[in-house]
Formats: C-alpha cells, structure tokens, sequence
C-alpha cells in the first residue's frame, strides 16, 4: 500500500460546523444513544472499520511520522481494537445501577443508588503522536457511556486524520457522532459552541486556553497534558536495566511521548556504567545507527524539530552519545547529555524527543529535592534502584502514575492521566467509562414511612431535642484527636453513636418511638 491510497485531508468548512454539532446535540436529546445495545453495535462496527484499515493506518504512521510498523500496530491499531473488546465485554456490567454505600439503616427504607447516567454532547480534542490512539480511545469511553460525540484530530498529523475520519464515518451513525477537521480557526468555533464535556490531549499551553474557553459555559474539562518527568537512578540501581528500559523510552516515536522521562538524576558513583550501558543498548537495538534503521520515526514537523535543536544548543551539558540531526529528514538521533544544572535547558522544559540529559546527584534526596524544584506534578516518575529507595521516593513526590524499575510503562486498563501541571482526568478501561458519565444519586421514599419522617415538618416547636437526641453522633476520638473506646452501655444509650454505621436514620427511630 502506498500513498495514494491515503485520502487528502480537507478541513471542514467553518460555516458548517455549528450546524454538525448542533445535530449530534439534537440526537442526544431524543435518548437515541441510551440504549446499552445501541452504544456496543457502534463499537462492534468500529472495531472492524479499524480492522478494514489496518495497512491504512500504518501507512499513514508512516507518512506522518516514520512510525515503525510494529510501534503503529501495538501502540494504535490493536491498542484500539483491545480496548473496543474489553469495553464491550464489560459495558453490562458498568451501566448497571449501583447500591449506594455506608448507608444507615432506615435510610436503606429508601432504595438509595447510583445511576450512570451520560453526559450528553462531547467534545475530543486528539494529538498528533499517537493520533489514533489518543484520539479515538477517549471516544470508545464516551461511546460507551451514551454521549453524543463530535471528534477533532490533530492537523499535525494530516495522513492519520484523513484515515481516522475515512474509519469514524464508515462505522459510526452520523447523527451521534461527527468528526471536524482543521486547524486553531476550527478549533476556536468548536470551543465556541456549547458542551456537556471537553477532552483534551496535548500540551499545557493549549491546555490552558481549553480550560479558558470552557469556563463561561462550566464545561467541565480532562485535560491530557504532557510533563517535565523524572527518571531517579539510585546507587541500588541495575545500569544495564536503567539503560536498556529508559533508552527504549525514549526510543518509541523518536521521544514523542508524553510518558517518557525528560531528564535522570543519577548517582554519582552510578553514572559512568550507566552513560557506557547507553551506548551499549544503542548498537544493540540499533547496530548501524538509528538513522539507518526502519526502526526508528522521525520528528513530527520543521518546527518541532528547531524546538528540540534549540534546546541542545542552548544547553551547556556535554553530548556523550549521538547528537547527529538531519532537518531535511527530520531526523534527531538518540542523544545521551550530561548536564551540570538544574537550571539547564535540557531540564527546565519537556523535550518530547529523543533527548536523555543526565544530571549527576549525591544522593537520593537531593535527587528528590530537585525532580520537585523542576516540577512538582509530572505525568510520571520513574525510581530506579531497592525496593526501599523507591518507596521513599514515593512517599516525597507526586505525579500522574509511576513506573518503577521501567520507563513510560502503562497497563492499558490502568486509569491513566495526570495531577496539576500534568493535567486532570483519568481515563482508560474502566475509567474510559466513568470519566464520561455522572454517577447520579437516586432515592425513593415509598409512602408507609411518612409517620417516620414526619419529625422534618413545621412545626418544629419541641422537635429539635429528640431529633439531636437520635441523630447527633458521639466521637470515638477525645479533645487531643487520640481514638478512644466507648463502653458497651454507652454504646447501647447512644443507639450506636459512636459505630461508623451510625446516623441520622436514628433520628426518625426515635422519634417514631415517641
């Protein structure tokens, strides 16, 4: 399959695009998507339409970004295509009404439970590293949950947007689900337009003008943004593991990855075998170079790749491994720099590219003390070394998941997003579901306990005491926050006051007793 074979892409013209999301909005209201069987018939039909394209979509990886042919199929098609299986197998299960927990006992009389209810019209905002992936696996989600869902892929990767709406509009009922193409004009009048939901890949920039045009509404907004990732290299570590795993990392999309770590800090009796275990995992996976090789992708774009260049030229660290560029080929060979700052331009921003700065440490804490000076909330952080150096790094940072022992590592049905500056939002199995609907409380008051509840209406002249009496819960803790034991009679006078299962329901048992 060549080129020819990938349709062009043609940006939706921007007069219709009020009118296409107006029609997806239309549909949720008329119900058409709350049927369960409904909602897995578009995802049965999707999963073929990703099937029936499995040569296009690697042939536009590759147009795009040089991807590899096995990174296309495990990290796009077939991620796509186990997710829709895994959905589809469980969406029973997940839709079904929950009963609500640590509920007392006679509000239990009221059938209290949680029903999943869809949000209604959204809007998926995909990037262009993983187009398919991170474009069309938040749709599976809201899908599944019931929504009504307009798609916008990234422009930047123009061969995989085309695919993905030849896939979208080949499986999917027009009336629900729509796909608009473009650049930032078409993305501005997409955030114009209302929603009950926006979903974001990218980076942080753009995040903040999405959470912007999404406030006059109360849109609520996940934002999938990148981050400035530690990799933490303990004297405890391995060298040839730290090298083989975090090389790889940075190995998979030529560094166009928003897991991957972006900087090491490593010990400083650990960094001569590690920096030697680099060159020998680079002529092992690569024995004539990665430029040579089908292997390994290229750069998104000329202006992507002047961003990277200019952060080794403005570094003052030394290259000890790779270094090569070629602009014409958008090509940035894997580049092992050892730095001497915190503060050099290898670390203050993320590469996403190939780019492995090394930043010797003393120690585990000033290792620490600097991923959190650098940015306190990445997307991931990877602690290499004893299962007792990793715990304390743990126990002294934040991020969105970690990895330990590995790089960029992530069980597809884990949830998966980040914390503060690395965004909100989890999604992916189960959460792919739960990000996408509101879990809405409902309760039912059948009529034989009004004389219960009659303690409630005016008026209230001598209702406070035995309402207290009955509702008012007594600490198992004392004035200096120490827990402390209630003695059985206590326990019985109380009516269980102190238990955790006690509460207001005790209110309308004692007062039906008076």
């Amino acid at each position: 399959m060549g080129a020819s074979d990938i349709p062009d892409l043609t940006f939706t013209p921007i007069e219709e695009i009020q009118e296409r999301v107006t029609r997806v909005q239309t549909t949720f209201l008329e119900h058409k998507t709350r049927d369960v069987e409904f909602r897995l018939v578009q995802l049965r039909k999707l999963y073929w339409a990703i099937k029936d394209h499995e040569q296009q979509i690697v042939e536009a990886l590759r147009l795009d970004l040089n991807k590899p042919r096995f990174e296309s199929e495990i990290g796009e098609s077939s991620w796509l295509e186990n997710d829709i299986v895994f959905i589809s197998r469980h969406l029973y299960k997940w839709v079904k009404d929950e009963s609500a927990p640590d509920i007392d006992l006679t509000f239990k009389f009221m059938s209290p439970k949680i029903r999943k209810d869809p949000l209604g019209c959204v809007l998926i905002i995909g990037a262009f590293n993983f187009p398919f992936q991170l474009t069309l696996g938040p749709v599976l989600g809201a899908i599944a949950a019931g929504n009504t869902v307009v798609i916008k892929p990234s422009e930047n990767a123009p061969r995989s947007a085309a695919v993905m709406q030849k896939i979208v509009e080949s499986a999917l009922d027009p009336s629900c689900y729509t796909i608009i193409q473009g650049g930032i004009p078409e993305t501005q009048a997409l955030l114009a337009e209302r929603w009950d939901k926006i979903f974001f890949t990218g980076g942080a920039t753009v995040g903040r003008i999405i959470a912007k045009a999404a406030a006059p509404h109360l849109t609520p907004v996940v934002l999938e943004l990148g981050g400035i990732n530690p990799a933490i290299i303990t004297k405890s570590a391995n060298p040839r593991l730290v090298a083989r795993r975090l090389l790889w990392g940075k190995l998979m999309n030529a560094g166009q990855i928003c897991t991957s770590q972006n900087y090491l800090l490593v010990d400083k009796a650990l960094v001569p075998a590690v920096v030697e275990e680099f060159k020998k995992a680079y002529n092992e996976f690569y024995p004539h170079g990665a430029k040579a090789s089908a292997d390994y992708a290229r750069i998104i774009n000329e202006g992507a790749f002047r961003r990277i260049k200019s952060m080794i030229d403005n570094s003052k660290g030394k290259i000890l491994m790779g270094g090569t560029m070629d602009e014409k080929d958008l090509f940035i060979e894997p580049t092992v720099v050892q730095v001497d700052s915190p503060d050099d331009s290898l670390l203050i921003q993320e590469s996403f590219g190939p780019l492995i700065p090394i930043l010797p440490v003393e120690n585990l804490e000033e290792a620490v003390n600097i991923a959190n000076s650098i940015q306190s909330t990445p997307l991931g952080i990877y602690p290499f070394g004893s299962k007792a150096d990793t715990e304390k790094i743990l126990s002294m940072t934040r991020s969105g998941g970690v990895s330990v022992n590995d790089a960029a590592l992530h069980i597809p049905t884990l949830p998966f997003g980040g914390v503060g500056e690395s965004g909100y939002g989890a999604y992916r199995g189960r959460s792919s579901f739960d990000i996408f609907v509101h879990r809405r409380p409902i309760t039912s008051s059948p009529g034989w306990l009004e004389s219960l509840l009659a303690i409630r209406y005016p008026p209230y002249a001598g209702k406070l005491s035995k309402f207290k009496a009955g509702s008012t819960l007594v600490p198992d803790f004392d004035r200096t926050g120490q827990k402390v034991t209630l003695g059985w009679l206590r326990f019985v006078f109380t009516l269980g006051g102190g238990s955790a299962k006690a509460g207001a329901g005790r209110a309308v048992i004692v007062a039906a007793g008076e």
